[in-house]
């Protein structure tokens, strides 16, 4: 009998559950529980082996660049960072209410780091990321629209819950860029959370975008709904490369 309902549990796909009653049966530490208690501890093992597949499968899916995460996040106010602002982001609230992070600052100093470890810690909270270097994203799209795949990418877009567009503002905006920025945000304005790293400033990106109604409409969907991450200091690179001994771990 014990045997035929190893193999049911195996044939319905419930294969940590039968780890863990093989591991019952072999211990005999739970001859004094209940059957809805041991029942309880099959199904809670269950639970945790597929949630952990899930955020694995999300993580995969993320593409982030980097293998970042907030606890490695080391001398957070000497880079100029609020620490209470980053514990907030840590939570799940910011996602739920749709909101974006923007975090700014110069070469080298963490915003690559700390833009991947939000979008990880959102795979946490159950939430679908995604990761795009700017550049090479509008790039896609422009290959997409001479395809016939552009609406299919833009919708894709539109579905995820955290979407991270690195290295803004590094490069000159093509017109067709440009409208597909617009795309992409519009159909994430108060649906979706986006998380911008860049090192020109936002008080510049009018003039990098350098078409006033786009302009305007681009950075009214991102500006006014967003929490700003500021970071301060030198290089990390420059950092590491002297004293090798970052003050964030793995940044860009």
């Amino acid at each position: 009998m014990r045997q035929l309902l190893l193999d049911k549990l195996d044939e319905l796909g419930l294969k940590m559950m039968r780890r863990a009653l093989e591991r019952q049966l072999e211990a005999g530490t739970h001859a004094d529980l209940s059957f809805e208690d041991r029942l309880l501890d099959l199904v809670e093992c269950e639970r945790v082996d597929r949630d952990d597949r899930r955020f694995k499968e999300r993580i995969r899916k993320a593409g982030l660049s980097q293998t970042a995460r907030l606890e490695e996040l080391q001398s957070a106010t000497a880079r100029g960072l609020d620490r209470t602002t980053l514990e907030f982001l840590g939570r799940d609230t910011w996602v739920k209410e749709r909101r974006n992070v923007i975090v700014t600052g110069a070469t080298g100093v963490g915003k690559t780091f700390i833009s991947c470890a939000l979008a990880h810690r959102a795979c946490a909270h159950g939430f679908r990321a995604r990761f795009f270097r700017l550049p090479r994203l509008l790039g896609g799209l422009a290959i997409a629209r001479a395809d016939g795949t552009h609406a299919a990418r833009l919708a894709q877009l539109a579905r995820l819950d955290v979407l991270v567009l690195d290295d803004w503002g590094l490069a000159p905006l093509e017109p067709s860029a440009k409208r597909d920025l617009l795309e992409i945000l519009d159909d994430r304005y108060q649906k979706r959370s986006t998380i911008i790293a860049a090192q020109l400033p936002v008080e510049n990106w009018h003039d990098w975008i350098a078409d006033p109604p786009l302009a305007d409409a681009i950075l009214d969907r991102i500006v006014h709904n967003a929490y700003p991450l500021h970071i301060t200091g030198e290089s990390q690179r420059k950092t590491r490369g002297i004293t090798q001994q970052p003050l964030l771990s793995d940044t860009q």
